[in-house]
């Protein structure tokens, strides 16, 4: 049916991006390593993080939504849309925001060990 191989390739997409956001934030950056503080060197912006800004979200809603589908169950696509939703609000009201203010911070105390440095 093409249901099942449109659910089965959406969930090939989401897995290849799931695994290349572990594969680029590594452990501590995949789990909440900015919240105490261990930090990447830079900001991720590569591929997946390219494409949308928090693909580990966005490729976990879509694994959701494929096996909804495969499984044909409209109140597993229902919990799928809600479960972006949520992932959405918080990532834009949240994780993002703190996000930038971590790595904001992090340059700022670097241009000033810099400064301090040259002196």
């Amino acid at each position: 049916r093409v249901s099942h191989v449109a659910a089965g390739l959406m969930a090939l997409i989401a897995s290849v991006v799931l695994l290349a956001s572990y594969w680029k934030l590594g452990l501590f950056g995949t789990y909440l390593g900015d919240y105490f503080g261990i930090l990447m060197d830079q900001r991720v912006v590569g591929f997946p993080f390219s494409w949308t800004d928090h693909p580990m979200y966005d490729a976990s809603s879509a694994l959701f939504l494929s096996k909804a589908l495969l499984e044909q169950s409209p109140a597993g696509i229902v919990l799928a849309m809600v479960v972006y939703c949520v992932y959405h609000l918080y990532s834009h009201f949240l994780e993002g925001p703190f996000t930038t203010a971590i790595y904001a911070d992090k340059e700022k105390k670097a241009r000033l060990h810099n400064v301090q440095k040259t002196k």
